[in-house]
């Protein structure tokens, strides 16, 4: 089985302490059909409460013999986007990503390139940015009995300098894991780790240093509770005090809301709180 890609190696924690709490995240709607003959269509809006509201509409085709998948969507903001993926055609466990963008107003361009590989005990990608630069990011995990360690990089081909490098080293089992990463060019370190206490019960914490910045450690802790097989809710804080919770309940299949609130413990008579809901997801 292939280990995780470079930036999911601590995921189980990440979600756990960020995904779910609406008060940080945008209101987002998603509608989602497919038609007779296999074009399926997506139509996407968000709204960060402040400013616009972005949308999209989306077409694709898919031909899972032939390993070929392509994507159009036009949006909001009058980008016309196109990606060709082909799975496994040139070579077993290669996935490659071909993503054009056209703006018709002021006729920019730009073409991009994503390679992802995947074989057992090793997960490797590759970005390139063709008109940009060019710049290319690349990462790499190998992963053995549950133990994860990885790296990623960036260059520049016009500065011909690596701009950003990372790494990190992980351990992930069925009920627990956890992570030790050094991002921003290892300039900011953090541990975290996710425990699955029961089949209603989940828990998690990291830790967070940037070694640019102050001396003070930020620490989070959050933990998950299923109510019943359509419901959940979660819990978080921090160390400045910033308590939240949220409630997500699956309506009916292919619907679901998500409710969420935030608390500054410290100041609970000051208007420093924050309510959200979250929009529907319909199949």
């Amino acid at each position: 089985m292939a280990p995780p890609a470079f930036s999911d190696i601590a995921k189980t924690s990440n979600d756990l302490l960020n995904k779910d709490f609406y008060h940080t995240a945008a209101t987002k709607i998603d509608v989602k059909s497919k038609a007779p003959n296999g074009v399926s269509f997506n139509v996407k809006g968000t709204s960060a409460h402040e400013g616009p509201t972005s949308g999209s509409i989306e077409a694709k085709y898919a031909d899972p013999t032939a390993g070929l998948t392509l994507t159009q969507a036009w949006t909001t903001a009058n980008v016309l986007s196109t990606k060709l993926e082909l799975d496994n055609n040139l070579a077993k466990g290669l996935n490659a990503e071909a993503l054009t963008d056209f703006v018709p107003s002021s006729q920019k361009f730009g073409a991009k390139l994503n390679l992802h590989f995947k074989q057992p005990n090793f997960t490797g990608r590759a970005f390139f940015d063709v008109l940009k630069g060019p710049t290319a990011n690349v990462d790499a995990v190998l992963g053995h009995e549950g133990f994860l360690v990885g790296a990623e990089a960036a260059y520049d081909v016009n500065k011909a300098a690596i701009t950003k490098y990372s790494a990190a080293i992980g351990y992930s089992a069925p009920e627990y894991s956890a992570a030790i990463t050094a991002t921003n060019s290892l300039s900011v370190f953090a541990a975290s780790y996710y425990h699955k206490v029961n089949s209603q019960v989940e828990a998690g914490a990291k830790a967070t240093w940037d070694s640019k910045g102050s001396n003070n450690v930020g620490m989070e802790l959050a933990s998950k509770y299923r109510l019943d097989p359509t419901s959940f809710a979660k819990a978080k804080v921090n160390d400045r005090g910033i308590a939240a919770l949220a409630y997500n309940v699956k309506l009916r299949p292919g619907v679901t809301v998500g409710l969420g609130v935030s608390l500054d413990t410290q100041n609970l008579n000051e208007a420093a709180h924050k309510v959200c809901i979250s929009a529907c997801t319909m199949d």
